[in-house]
């Protein structure tokens, strides 16, 4: 026996077709939801986690700087303190030098020679005098070249004055101070080796 389905089959099947396509697009739908839910909080959770760190190195940036400052500061401070230090060890070490100077002085200056200014600047140093007569400052000259410690004599300048209505020569040299070395020390030679006795 034949069986007639008179049911309007194609339009239900068209119906299953598309209930099967609205739950396929709400499924798809929802797993786009779901994707962009997990990406957008990952997203946030990296933007949010970039800007602590951010954060924490922009604090540092800011401490270095100003353990950087501090630096530069105490770099200023000890190149104060070297320079002041090697003044000091240059006056220690030169301290006995005006000693030595007006000591060769007294004992290399003739007699009819009055001094009136003695001035040092560095190795250089300036004098101001009274003298009777011109020969007696080329003695007080070859005296001052005779000596360990003053060379290099020069005259620069001399002229007559009155000084107390007497007439006078006033001159003005020059000379170099010399400044003594420090001694090398000695070596001390090695201790012979003894012999070896021979059997």
């Amino acid at each position: 026996m034949i069986r007639i389905n008179l049911l309007p089959h194609r339009e239900m099947r068209r119906k299953q077709q598309q209930e099967q396509f609205f739950i396929l697009l709400a499924g798809f739908a929802a797993i786009g939801v779901g994707v962009w839910f997990v990406v957008h909080t990952y997203l946030s959770d990296a933007i949010d986690e970039q800007s602590s760190r951010n954060k924490y190195l922009q604090g540092e940036i800011v401490k270095l700087d100003k353990q950087i400052e501090e630096i530069k500061a105490l770099k200023e401070q000890i190149a104060s303190l070297l320079a002041r230090k090697k003044v000091v060890e240059t006056l220690q070490s030169n301290r006995s030098e005006v000693v030595h100077l007006l000591d060769q002085m007294v004992r290399q200056l003739p007699d009819g020679i009055y001094l009136r200014s003695i001035k040092q600047t560095g190795n250089k140093v300036t004098i101001t005098g009274l003298t009777q007569s011109q020969a007696r400052v080329s003695t007080l000259m070859r005296n001052l070249e005779g000596s360990r410690q003053l060379e290099n004599p020069g005259l620069i300048e001399i002229k007559a004055v009155a000084v107390g209505g007497s007439r006078l020569n006033q001159f003005t040299m020059t000379i170099d101070v010399t400044r003594s070395k420090p001694e090398e020390p000695i070596q001390a030679k090695p201790a012979p080796k003894p012999p070896v006795a021979k059997r």
